[in-house]
């Protein structure tokens, strides 16, 4: 997917830098840093500036999220149009909540930070904002798991395949 997603950026934006490709990628909900640290050897983008342009990305709407998204539903709620997606997008990230609830800082780290299809930042946040916890609790907790996130993708995209070429 973040292959389609880069090569598509490359082909509608040819004049974009290889980097604000990847930073835009790193912003995308569901595809996020995880995708953003698979693009980035495939642009031929180091290690390093890839894990700060991924970070950069990934981060940026997080405090947007956990700030505004309740007041956002709030609103859309009250439209014909958007409640059914509203009330889809809630049910899903709720049916999601259940080890953040319990564990609250943790919960919401390892869920941020262990790459499985549904999970990151973004849903991290949404997640957070529903259940109503604190901005100073959830924002260091997603970026501790962002963080978490980077290490197992940087071990994929860039640690094994280095590995593998050496041997």
């Amino acid at each position: 997917m973040a292959e389609k997603v880069g090569s598509w950026f490359a082909a509608t934006f040819p004049w974009l830098p290889k980097e604000l490709v990847v930073f835009f990628i790193s912003m995308l909900p569901l595809i996020e840093l995880r995708g953003g640290l698979i693009a980035a050897p495939l642009l031929g983008i180091p290690v390093w500036k890839a894990v700060i342009i991924c970070l950069a990305g990934n981060i940026l709407p997080v405090p947007f999220i956990l700030r505004f998204i309740t007041p956002i539903f709030t609103w859309m709620k009250k439209t014909k149009v958007f409640r059914p997606l509203v009330e889809k997008m809630e049910s899903k990230s709720m049916g999601k909540s259940d080890r953040i609830q319990k564990y609250e800082f943790w919960g919401l780290v390892l869920f941020v930070g262990i790459p499985l299809p549904g999970t990151g930042a973004w849903t991290g946040a949404l997640i957070a904002s529903l259940l109503e916890i604190r901005f100073k609790k959830a924002f260091p907790a997603i970026l501790l798991g962002l963080l978490l996130a980077t290490v197992i993708m940087c071990s994929a995209t860039y640690l094994i395949p280095w590995i593998v070429g050496n041997f």
